[in-house]
Parts: C-alpha cells; structure tokens; sequence
C-alpha cells in the first residue's frame, strides 16, 4: 500500500479545518423558555449525506394551554436548498402531518389535521425555509442560507392551516457578547421580519444559532450553555 507524504498529511489536516462545520455536521439542544421560566426543550441535527444533507428536529412544549411536540426530518442540497420535508405533530391532542417538496414549478404541501386533507401548492423558491413552530433547526438554515446570499432572496415556508410562503426581511444589528460553556464568544444580531412578525436572532462566530426571540409573545430559544450578556429578555424572572 503507497504511504501518505507527510505534505499529504499536512494537507489533509488543512482540508478537515478548512470543511464547512456544516459539512461535518452540526446539532444543538435549546431550552424554550416562557419569559424566563423553562416549559420545554428543542434539538436539531444535521449530517452529510448523499447530494447534500439529512436534518431531524424535535421540540416539546407543555405548560398551561400548549401541549406541543413536534418531529420533523429534511432532505437538504448541497447549497442548503430544502428537497424534502416531513412533520409530525401533536398540538393540544390533535395531530398533524406535513409533508412538503418542490413540484415542478411550485412547492407542494399534504397537511392532515383535524382528520382533514388538504393539498396546498405554493410558488417555488430556491432558498425557502420550512419553518414550524420553535423548531431550532429551521433557524439554523436560515442562517446558513442567509449568510451564502448576503440576506437577501429568503423565504419561509410556514405549514399554518393551509400553509403558506412569505418572504424573509433580515436586518442586521451591532454585534453582542455572550458566552457559551463559559467561554466568551462575539455575538451577531439579526432581526428576521416574517408575515410581520419580528424574530430576533443571535448567531455564533460560525452562524450556529445561540438564541432566537421568537415571534410568540414571551417565547425563546435559548442553546443550552449560552447566556447572552445582557439578555435580550431574562433567564430567569427578575426577584421582586
């Protein structure tokens, strides 16, 4: 068998720095916090695969009048654009399934709910998002995408009722600092504006999402080991 040169190894070591993290794979386990009280917790994965890259999520949510969880995979290419997607969900005891791919010229989504079936087809755009609710992984990729296209062209693909798709507004704010398992990282701001909800987002050196201030009232999600200093909202409720 031929030996590796050592500037074999040398380039090599430079190409597993120099890899996208994304590439490797990436995960992340958040806490979802109601202003400031813990009602639940949410993870993501994504790995290489063949042509690009397989992504899961799972989210549970139970407090007073919410009763959510929620497992979705994906199908990703290369450039991050969404191939496949299925969901399942049970919200407040009733369940739903969501299956959503390109179709030719448009995006088509099967969504059962309520023991009804519907079919709703959408215009297709090559950087979408399939957003469900409190779902880490969906904000990641929009954060990868967002910083391939200079934020600009994005778009979210929300399964609501019928489903439908709606342009992403990205603003960018002065970085921040946090810290993450104790050590101190720079924090990037963005402000993501969705059907005219506002979604504040604070991203690592290599666009990990650290916290997303979500569009519900009084909801976050928060990486677990990362404190944003200061809070966009508190940890944990202020004492009287």
């Amino acid at each position: 068998m031929r030996r590796l040169s050592f500037f074999s190894f040398v380039l090599l070591g430079w190409l597993a720095a120099a890899w996208p993290a994304a590439a490797q794979g990436q995960s992340g386990s958040f806490e979802v916090a109601l202003n400031g009280h813990v009602v639940g917790t949410a993870s993501f994965r994504m790995a290489a695969a063949k042509q690009g890259y397989d992504s899961s999520s799972l989210v549970t949510v139970a407090m007073k009048g919410i009763d959510y969880a929620l497992s979705k995979t994906e199908r990703l290419s290369l450039a991050h654009y969404l191939r496949h997607a299925e969901l399942s969900a049970a919200v407040n005891g009733e369940a739903v399934h969501v299956v959503a791919a390109p179709d030719a010229a448009q995006f088509l989504l099967n969504i059962s709910a309520n023991g009804k079936n519907s079919t709703t087809r959408l215009t297709a755009h090559a950087a979408a998002v399939f957003l469900p609710d409190f779902d880490p992984g969906a904000w990641e990729t929009l954060l990868m995408l967002a910083a391939k296209q200079n934020n600009r062209d994005l778009w979210a693909i929300l399964p609501k009722d019928a489903g439908s798709i709606e342009a992403v507004q990205l603003a960018t704010y002065a970085d921040q600092q946090g810290t993450l398992d104790g050590k101190t990282v720079t924090v990037h701001h963005l402000v993501a504006t969705i059907a005219g909800a506002k979604t504040d987002l604070f991203s690592g050196p290599e666009n990990q999402l650290l916290q997303a201030e979500l569009p519900q009232q009084g909801f976050a999600l928060v990486r677990k080991g990362f404190v944003l200093t200061p809070s966009a909202k508190p940890i944990a409720p202020a004492e009287n």
